[in-house]
């Protein structure tokens, strides 16, 4: 899939935004005198700019402007996590007061269990309190459950935008406040326009672009405060990313209007630097709320659930040609092998295949049978879109969840990658997400030393090297978007999207791989950050 950095001392040629030539050592005395402006870089590493394919930039950033945040192991138990909740009362909004957890929350508390709404209720009675664990699952105190009405008589609707929902209850059918796939579902306050502007535009430099990511492969939250706010910054030159949209439907348009884009998407920035470029949907749901369809039952619960199928094989059908027929890419989620063998079915069998390429977000992760799901993969023609960073997300409590079985059998990208797949990185950044897990290089020590949370080892005979990780965060990125034919190497003729690093991850060990710091990027040959101290 190319090259990804230059063996020894060297340099690029930019001109009009591209990359037109890549010298060595001898060709640079050439070039000072042929070009108009000369970055000397010493000793630091060049290379091509991250590419993150499967990013909630939007949603991580209003988050991170909005929420308290209560994460594990900054907030180590429940007693931790409730005084920071009553230090920020004063940051309340309209009645509530938002926190975010971990995905998987309850495992990474060391009480080993969710606070409970009664112990959210004594960080207050009068204003709402909701910790969001992971996008999936919340859990809510009693004034929150009432404004959400929910109560001993509520019945769940049968589906929202993320799957199933589901509200917990104890033995006598009173809510505990531990609800699932209801996040949209709620009367939860919104930002001022004025603060959306601010939390997306400083939420993406310092979640991506800090963190040498030069393009994004976003799922849609909304078009007000997503696209609209994204096209603004960056035709105002107040945003310096590569933003790929997708539609997510139906949770931010129907599939109608996501087809009919060219109608009323008018965007004013250059297409280059902002696209609608596909559509995302959900095929079930998530781990941490049971909800993702698996073949066999969950270990926990009354041994009878395994997940929910969020959408029929005529609609998958229906999407796949639908997108490919105005050039969208489709991307849908299917986490559980039982979604993926669903989806990947209705593809083959209907015959949907050829361009642009359908992605299969989240395949790759927990692979229960790899023979099964190889072969069923390559016959419907779709694109795995794995997210290695995950390994220290989750991989060591999903055990507990879906059954011990699942133990060697997550991640097994030495596999994939001798077996041919293009295998990308992305960070599935969204609310609840851990610390840094916009850093593409946790993802890549994860990807190499497969250390889990609590710092376990997941089946080290699936790490990969540190430069097939790289490929996988790069180029693996590119390909995925289907853009691997104008970025994610260094080479003539690609977008001139480079970042400079303090040291060669090639030769760093792979315990300090997080420690790596992006000093510079640039994108279509434009500085567009400097890290504070570098000197240029």
């Amino acid at each position: 899939m190319g090259k990804t950095e230059i063996d020894g001392p060297g340099g690029v040629v930019v001109q009009n935004s591209r990359i037109v030539e890549i010298i060595g050592a001898a060709g640079l005395p050439r070039a000072r005198e042929h070009c108009d402006e000369i970055v000397d870089l010493g000793a630091r590493t060049l290379m091509p700019g991250f590419v993150d394919p499967h990013a909630h930039a939007e949603v991580a950033a209003k988050a991170a402007y909005q929420m308290v945040d209560v994460r594990a192991p900054r907030c180590p138990d429940i007693a931790s996590v409730l005084e920071k909740l009553r230090e920020h009362r004063g940051d309340a909004r309209d009645g509530w007061l938002i926190a975010q957890g971990n995905l998987f929350f309850d495992q990474k508390l060391s009480d080993g269990r969710f606070p409970t709404r009664d112990e959210l209720d004594t960080v207050s009675t009068d204003l709402a309190v909701i910790i969001r664990a992971g996008g999936h699952l919340s859990i809510l105190n009693s004034r929150a459950l009432e404004l959400a009405g929910i109560d001993e008589n509520y019945q769940s609707v049968e589906y929202s935008v993320t799957g199933k929902p589901s509200v917990q209850r104890d033995a006598d059918g009173r809510p505990t406040g531990v609800i699932t796939e209801m996040d949209k579902l709620l009367p939860l306050p919104h930002l001022r326009p004025s603060e959306v502007r601010a939390a997306v535009e400083t939420g993406v430099r310092d979640l991506f672009t800090a963190n040498g990511v030069t393009t994004i492969g976003e799922i849609s939250e909304s078009l007000e405060e997503g696209l609209r706010v994204y096209d603004d910054a960056i035709a105002n030159d107040r945003l310096h990313a590569r933003i790929h949209i997708y539609l997510w439907t139906p949770g931010t348009v129907s599939l109608d209007e996501a087809c009919d884009y060219p109608n009323w998407a008018q965007l004013k920035s250059p297409s280059d630097m902002l696209r609608i470029q596909g559509v995302k949907a959900f095929a079930d749901g998530g781990y941490s709320a049971s909800r993702a369809a698996l073949s066999r039952p969950y270990a926990t619960g009354d041994g009878h659930n395994c997940g929910e199928i969020a959408v029929s094989a005529e609609e998958i059908v229906q999407m796949a040609r639908r997108t490919q027929a105005v050039g969208l890419q489709l991307a849908i989620h299917a986490n559980g092998d039982h979604a993926q063998l669903h989806v990947c079915e209705a593809l083959e069998t209907a015959g949907v295949k050829g361009e642009p390429r359908i992605r299969m977000e989240h395949a790759g992760n927990f692979v229960p049978d790899y023979e099964h799901l190889n072969d069923a993969w390559r016959r419907a023609g779709i694109v795995p879109v794995p997210q290695p960073v995950f390994i220290q997300n989750f991989a060591e409590f999903l055990p507990e969840y879906v059954g011990e079985y699942a133990r060697d059998r997550q991640f097994p990208l030495r596999r994939m990658i001798d077996d041919g797949w293009p295998v990308s990185g992305s960070s599935d950044v969204w609310v609840g997400s851990e610390i840094g897990q916009t850093n593409p290089f946790l993802s890549i020590a994860s990807c190499v030393g497969r250390k889990t949370f609590h710092n376990s080892t997941l089946n080290l005979d699936q790490a990969i090297t540190v430069h097939e990780a790289l490929k996988m965060h790069t180029i693996g990125g590119a390909y995925a978007l289907g853009e691997e034919d104008n970025r994610g190497t260094l080479e003539a003729g690609k977008l001139a999207d480079l970042i400079v690093l303090d040291r060669n991850p090639l030769t760093t060990d792979v315990q300090e791989l997080t420690d790596i710091a992006v000093e510079q990027v640039f994108v279509g040959g434009r500085r567009v950050y400097v890290r504070e101290s570098t000197p240029v």
